[in-house]
């Protein structure tokens, strides 16, 4: 069975929905900035992906409004997007048996940071009877489905920042084997505040340093010391084929496959040789029935750390040859949404493909000689491919690609 993207919902550092998102990726719009006064992590981070406000009432009503975290927030905002540019009401066009909801992240850590801070202040009287339902991982997913009425599989993921491209991977898995014929995927993050912050901080993980924050994030860049944080939500919705054919729908883009798996070498650390990054790109590509001279683009996982992308150009080197694909990281403008970044990924990878522009890796001003690629720089580039890999890789060890392919014709099958 065939899964195609027929809906996103994104709320992202660049923008918010798929017109205003691709736009600032093409047109070099910048989401990154100082987190202002009065912001959670506004000690604690130099430079961040800040999205603005988020008013709990445009989502929920009564109590709700006080117990919900950020992450499900974001996570309810875009899967209403989702469905609504799906073109999707649950009961009405799809099965509220056959619809799944797979959402990937950390969970609601802000949450627990306040209750943690309020039980050392005032006591165990102090902690809600709420907390849980706030941290749980699975309450993005949870939260969607009481929304939208949807009672099929229903989980989270939690494999760092592959979240939310291993949701897509769940998701094409499901419909694959019958088992739904819609899915709500990929991930929903919420990581600026002071504790997550600061743990970064003090691994000397992100980028420091620069008076212009929207210089901060440069992948591959020779000056690049480290990524950029940030927040922000990207939600999907798959679907079967015939199914969407069956509607009248086209959809985005074709997941044609995928591949996933682990490098089993260190908690945090990439393998040096990219073995795990390169076996995973060729399972993809087999999973898609595809040579490598058939993919016409690959959206980098690309962060801007220092091990990260030469061991990412590595692994592309083994799978494409040196320069044998073109290669942009869009974690430039957007920093990086962690579990939020390959799914909001997929998605541009995805309408990159349907306007024939590849968005480019923007600060790329000097290559760094151990990244050397065929980079996308400066100005998008005009393509005419049909077929394209997006890369998504967590600590842990955990791989997941991405194969999408243009949808020029209805797909039925």
């Amino acid at each position: 069975m065939t899964a195609l993207i027929t809906g996103m919902g994104l709320f992202t550092p660049v923008g918010r929905g798929v017109a205003e998102t691709i736009d600032a990726l093409l047109a070099g719009r910048s989401g990154l900035r100082r987190p202002p006064e009065g912001h959670p992590a506004h000690d604690s981070l130099e430079v961040a992906g800040v999205l603005p406000p988020i008013d709990p009432r445009s989502v929920a009503s009564g109590p709700e409004t006080k117990i919900l975290d950020r992450v499900v927030l974001l996570a309810l905002i875009t899967a209403a997007e989702a469905l609504a540019d799906a073109g999707i009401e649950v009961g009405r066009d799809v099965d509220p048996e056959r619809i799944a909801v797979i959402v990937g992240g950390v969970g609601g850590m802000s949450t627990l940071e306040s209750q943690v801070l309020a039980r050392a202040d005032r006591g165990r009287a102090a902690v809600s009877p709420y907390l849980l339902t706030g941290i749980l991982p699975n309450m993005p997913s949870a939260r969607i489905a009481i929304a939208h009425g949807i009672r099929g599989y229903s989980s989270a993921v939690g494999t760092a920042c592959a979240s939310g491209a291993q949701a897509v991977a769940d998701g094409v898995r499901l419909i694959r084997a019958d088992e739904a014929d819609v899915v709500v995927c990929g991930a929903s993050e919420a990581p600026l505040f002071g504790t997550f912050a600061d743990t970064f901080g003090n691994a000397r993980a992100l980028a420091r340093g620069w008076d212009e924050p929207t210089e901060a994030s440069r992948p591959f860049d020779k000056r690049r010391n480290g990524f950029v944080l940030a927040e922000g939500a990207a939600l999907l919705v798959l679907e079967r084929a015939g199914h969407a054919a069956a509607r009248g729908v086209t959809g985005y883009a074709e997941v044609a496959g995928y591949g996933t798996n682990t490098d089993a070498y260190h908690p945090t650390a990439p393998r040096p040789d990219g073995a795990g990054a390169a076996a995973c790109m060729r399972k993809a590509l087999a999973a898609g029935g595809m040579a490598p001279a058939d993919v016409g683009y690959v959206n980098a996982h690309g962060t801007g750390t220092k091990l990260g992308d030469v061991a990412e150009t590595t692994a592309l080197a083994e799978v494409f040859g040196v320069g044998g694909v073109p290669v942009s990281s869009t974690k430039a403008l957007t920093g990086h949404l962690l579990g939020a970044s390959g799914v909001l990924e997929a998605a541009a990878t995805a309408l990159a493909l349907g306007r024939g522009l590849l968005p480019p890796t923007y600060h790329l001003d000097d290559p760094d000689p151990e990244c050397e690629a065929d980079h996308v720089r400066a100005v998008p580039r005009p393509t005419r491919t049909d077929h394209a890999l997006t890369n998504s890789f967590g600590f842990g060890g955990q791989n997941v690609s991405l194969l999408l392919r243009r949808v020029a014709t209805p797909v039925t099958g």
